[in-house]
C-alpha cells in the first residue's frame, strides 16, 4: 500500500535533478523499493549531471565490483577539462570578486558595475557569461556551495533577466541541498515575487513555474521552523491553489497535512474543506480521504480507518516523515503530531453533531482506552469551549444544545466579504493592466 502512495513518480518530474537525490536517499532508507531499483535510478540520474566520482561509486555497489566501465572513465577526463577550461575563462572575474576592496567599489547601478569592471580590469561580458557557466558547471559536480557563490555574484552583474532568473533557481536548489533553510526561504519568496510581476510568453508558462516553485518549496516548508504555517500561505492563494488543482492536485497531501498540524486552526480551513470535496475525485489520498470523512461524510469508522493509511503515508513520504534522531532514540514529530490532531478533528466533529455520546464508542473510534477516553473529553471541553458534562456513572458525554446566534452568523458570512472584495478588483486591474500593456 505504501508503494501505492508514494508521491516522488509524480514529485520528480517538477524538479531539478539534483533534488531527486535526496528523495531517492529517503526511499532507499525506507525500504520502500528494493536497492537495486533505488541504485539504477541514481545512475540513470547520474548520467545526466557531471557527478562522475558519485556514480562511479554507486555503480561499483550495484554491481558489487571495483572495476568501472571505461565511458566513465573516458567522461571523467572530459569533465575535468572541461571544468579547468571554464576556470580559466572565468579567472579575471573571479580574482576581483576574491579583492574585498575591489568589490566594495560594485554599486547597485549594474551599468556602473559593467563600465568600472571594463575601464579599470578589463572584465567584460565574455568573462561575465564565463561565471555563470562557471557556477552552472560546479553545480552540476555537486559542488553547491561555490555554485551558490557564484550564482549570487552573478546576479550582481548580469543584466539579463532571464538569465538572472536562471541564475536565482539555480541557488535557490544549491541552498536546499546544502539544507540553509533561510536562505533558501528568502531565494524562494524572490522567486515568487518575480513570478507573480513578470511577463510571460503564455498564461501557461506562468502557472508552469508556479507549480515548479511549489514542488521546490516542499523541501523548505517541511523543515523550516515556522514552514508548516508558510506553506498554507502560499499554496491557499487563489492563484497558487488553481494551479494546484489544474496541474498537481497530489499537492493537496501536503497542504492538507498542514492544516491538520498547524497549531491555530485557520479561518482558510473551511473553505479548504470545499477544495477537498471538489477534487475528491482526481485526488485519491488517505490525508485528503481523512478530512473528507471527517467533515464531508461524517464518516467516523472511516475516518478511523484512514488515520491508519495516513500513518503508514506520512512514515514512507520524503517529506513528511521526516525523522529526528535522539541518542539511540529516532521519532516521526510530524507523524505524532498528525495523530494527536486528526483524534481532535475526530472527537469535537463528533461531538458537536451528537447530543448523548457514549464514552466506549467514541474510545473505540479515537482508538484509545477508557481512561485516555476521560482525559480527552475532558480536554477537548476545555479547549474547544464545548457546553457539555460528563456522566460519569454512566459513561455518557452529554452535550447541551447550542443556538447559533444570528449576528455571529451574519458576521461569519460576511467577514470575507472584503477580502474577495479586494482580490476581486486587483485581478480587474491586473487585467486592464495587461490589455493596456498590449
Amino acid at each position: 500500500m505504501a508503494a501505492k502512495y508514494d508521491l516522488t513518480p509524480r514529485v520528480a518530474p517538477q524538479l531539478d535533478r539534483h533534488l531527486v537525490f535526496p528523495l531517492l536517499e529517503f526511499l532507499q532508507d525506507s525500504k520502500l523499493y528494493p536497492d537495486e531499483d533505488i541504485l539504477k535510478a541514481k545512475i540513470e540520474l547520474l548520467n545526466h549531471t557531471n557527478m562522475v566520482d558519485y556514480a562511479m561509486d554507486i555503480h561499483k555497489s550495484l554491481y558489487h565490483t571495483d572495476d568501472v566501465p571505461q565511458e566513465m572513465m573516458e567522461r571523467r577526463a572530459v569533465v575535468v577539462a572541461r571544468l579547468k577550461a571554464l576556470e580559466e575563462a572565468a579567472a579575471p572575474l573571479i580574482t576581483f570578486l576574491q579583492n574585498s576592496s575591489a568589490v566594495q567599489e560594485l554599486r547597485a547601478d549594474k551599468q556602473h558595475n559593467l563600465q568600472l569592471l571594463h575601464e579599470r580590469y578589463e572584465i567584460g561580458p565574455d568573462q561575465i557569461e564565463a561565471l555563470y557557466q562557471y557556477a552552472k558547471f560546479q553545480f552540476e559536480c555537486g559542488n553547491y556551495s561555490g555554485a551558490a557563490d557564484y550564482l549570487y555574484q552573478y546576479q550582481v552583474l548580469c543584466t539579463n533577466s532571464d538569465r538572472s532568473v536562471s541564475a536565482l533557481w539555480g541557488k535557490l536548489a544549491a541552498e536546499i541541498l546544502m539544507q540553509n533553510w533561510d536562505t533558501a526561504l528568502e531565494e524562494l519568496n524572490r522567486l515568487k515575487e518575480i513570478i507573480d510581476s513578470k511577463s510571460f510568453s503564455t498564461p501557461l508558462n506562468q502557472v508552469q513555474n508556479r507549480i515548479w516553485l511549489m514542488h521546490w518549496s516542499l523541501f523548505i516548508f517541511f523543515n523550516h521552523d515556522n514552514g508548516r504555517t508558510q506553506i498554507i500561505d502560499l499554496f491557499n492563494q487563489d492563484k497558487y491553489l488553481n494551479a494546484i488543482q489544474t496541474s498537481a492536485p497530489h499537492l493537496l497531501r501536503y497542504l492538507a497535512a498542514a492544516f491538520i498540524v498547524n497549531k491555530r486552526r485557520r479561518p482558510q480551513f473551511k473553505d479548504f474543506i470545499k477544495v477537498v470535496q471538489q477534487e475528491q475525485y482526481s485526488c485519491k489520498d488517505p490525508i485528503t480521504e481523512f478530512l473528507e470523512c471527517v467533515y464531508v461524510n461524517y464518516d467516523f469508522d472511516g475516518a478511523q480507518q484512514k488515520m491508519k493509511e495516513c500513518e503508514e503515508v506520512i512514515l514512507n513520504d520524503p517529506f513528511l516523515g521526516k525523522r529526528v534522531e535522539e541518542g539511540s532514540f529516532s521519532s516521526v514529530p510530524l507523524r505524532d503530531e498528525f495523530l494527536e490532531n486528526a483524534r481532535l478533528f475526530i472527537s469535537e466533529t463528533y461531538c458537536r453533531i451528537h447530543q448523548r455520546i457514549d464514552m466506549g464508542v467514541l474510545a473505540e473510534k479515537l482508538n484509545l482506552n477508557h481512561e485516555e477516553t476521560e482525559r480527552w473529553i475532558v480536554n477537548l471541553i476545555r479547549t474547544s469551549k464545548l457546553d457539555a458534562k460528563i456522566d460519569t456513572e454512566t459513561g455518557i458525554v452529554i452535550m447541551e444544545p447550542s443556538q447559533p446566534n444570528v449576528y455571529e452568523q451574519l458576521i461569519d458570512h460576511t467577514k470575507a466579504l472584503s477580502g474577495r472584495t479586494y482580490k476581486l478588483v486587483g485581478q480587474l486591474l491586473e487585467h486592464a493592466q495587461t490589455q493596456a500593456a498590449r
